[in-house]
């Protein structure tokens, strides 16, 4: 470590007797919905997180860890509950949104999925990618809760989270395309298939 150098200590006393900081030091109980969001948020994170270690892609490693880049932001945009925005290093805006309708109509391109639903789990990848873009709906769905209460400062982060999950859609859909195989689609018949081998 370089002389002079800061060093950032987390204290886990902070979130003792269920409430938590915020960025602007208020204090409010961590089921409140501001944490609840951003916990999302860092959940969404390390599953992207997961997905880029797995891929074997190098340009949807970029796109990745520049998403992980981003979802930092938004974190940090909803960690802060008061009017002062100067303690945020940086926003999100509509470049950021563009950026992901752009890859949509890549990924999309590139891809070619049918219309039709999918049963997730034919790679790791795309798998990894399925959970993430649940999650990123998850997220969607509070940032829209913390909308309809009028506490959610930065309306580009709700654009953001709609686009994002479309985005890991048919980066899940290209991956599969690059390893080969078919999505299964689901099965409405109710069957019933496997058993244990017996001994």
């Amino acid at each position: 470590m370089s002389k002079g150098q800061k060093v950032t200590v987390v204290s886990i006393e902070e979130g003792n007797m269920g409430f938590t900081k915020l960025l602007d030091g208020k204090r409010v109980p961590k089921y409140h919905l501001r944490p609840e969001t951003y916990g999302t948020i860092d959940e969404l994170n390390s599953f992207l997180g997961m997905a880029r270690a797995v891929t074997k892609d190098k340009t949807v490693k970029k796109i990745l860890f520049s998403i992980q880049n981003h979802l930092f932001v938004i974190g940090s945009d909803l960690a802060l509950s008061g009017k002062d925005r100067s303690a945020l290093k940086g926003e999100i805006t509509q470049k950021e949104v563009d950026w992901l309708v752009l890859l949509t109509r890549d990924f999309k391109t590139l891809a070619k999925p049918d219309s039709k639903f999918i049963t997730y789990g034919e790679t790791l990848a795309s798998s990894i990618l399925d959970v993430a873009r649940a999650i990123a709906r998850r997220a969607e769905r509070q940032l829209a809760k913390m909308k309809s209460k009028r506490i959610l400062d930065n309306l580009k982060l709700l654009e953001y989270l709609n686009h994002l999950s479309g985005v890991l859609y048919f980066i899940a859909r290209y991956e599969e395309k690059r390893a080969k195989v078919k999505p299964k689609h689901p099965n409405y018949n109710l069957s019933t298939q496997g058993r244990i081998p017996r001994t």
